[in-house]
């Protein structure tokens, strides 16, 4: 696999030998999510206060847009991050300023799956962005796995997944997240490039009203410069708001 690296209009993009992007950052702020389905994967900050999470794990480094949003916004949070090829790791930290922060953010190399099975540790969040070249995921889209994730999530915890499809059609991903979850397992679309967001609960369903998380983004806004309107608009479009309530 090749890893390349491109510039466009003061983005930087991340390739693995193909067009597909792997990951983006704005030059001038490094630390903003600059591809819309990373923005739409942090969503879960809406379902809880300012001091969650704490423990975060991250399957798929990328561009380490996740992994340096979270470190710069979320201080309380220790990141695990499981990257299964070095070079991504080299490429994160010299052309996407990856922080060298080991006491906050440990980069493991590893292949998701395995690391999930052998870890003993528990996470408030668990976050999936895990393709190949080809954009295929491998074992990170099994109902195995995602039965794993679950075992390692903490009280409350949440997984958030990004589902890429060419064909747009995530409906046998959703359906593996919801028989790994009991049915507590939600999808809603990210943008246009053909991403999907979902996300898989355990603990207290959280059951904000669509005000509410409105509220919530105006104040996440307000703290990083993160705008999730858009992605609630979207999930307001799917039929997982019920009378104006998330049901999750």
């Amino acid at each position: 696999m090749n890893i390349d690296i491109s510039e466009e209009a003061g983005v930087r993009y991340l390739h693995f030998g193909s067009d597909w992007v792997q990951g983006a950052m704005r030059i001038a702020r490094p630390f903003a999510l600059e591809l819309d389905y990373t923005r739409g994967m942090m969503v879960p900050l809406l379902l809880h206060p300012d001091d969650w999470p704490r423990k975060v794990l991250l399957i798929g480094l990328g561009a380490a847009s996740l992994t340096k949003f979270l470190y710069r916004y979320r201080p309380q949070a220790k990141l695990t991050v499981i990257e299964i090829d070095p070079r991504v790791t080299a490429a994160a930290r010299q052309f996407f300023k990856l922080p060298d922060d080991p006491a906050r953010i440990d980069i493991r190399h590893d292949d998701g799956a395995d690391f999930i099975i052998k870890t003993r540790q528990h996470y408030d969040l668990i976050l999936v962005d895990g393709y190949d070249a080809d954009a295929r995921t491998g074992r990170l889209d099994t109902l195995p796995f995602y039965l794993d994730c679950r075992a390692r999530l903490a009280d409350d915890g949440l997984l958030c997944v990004n589902l890429l499809s060419r064909r747009k059609d995530f409906h046998n991903s959703v359906t593996r997240l919801q028989d790994a979850f009991e049915g507590r397992a939600i999808s809603f679309p990210a943008c246009e490039s053909g991403n999907a967001i979902a996300l898989g609960a355990i603990g207290a369903p959280p059951a904000p009203t669509l005000e509410e998380l409105k509220t919530a983004a105006a104040h996440l806004k307000a703290e990083t410069g993160l705008n999730l309107l858009p992605a609630l608009t979207r999930l307001a479009q799917s039929r997982h708001l019920v009378r104006g309530v998330l049901k999750l």
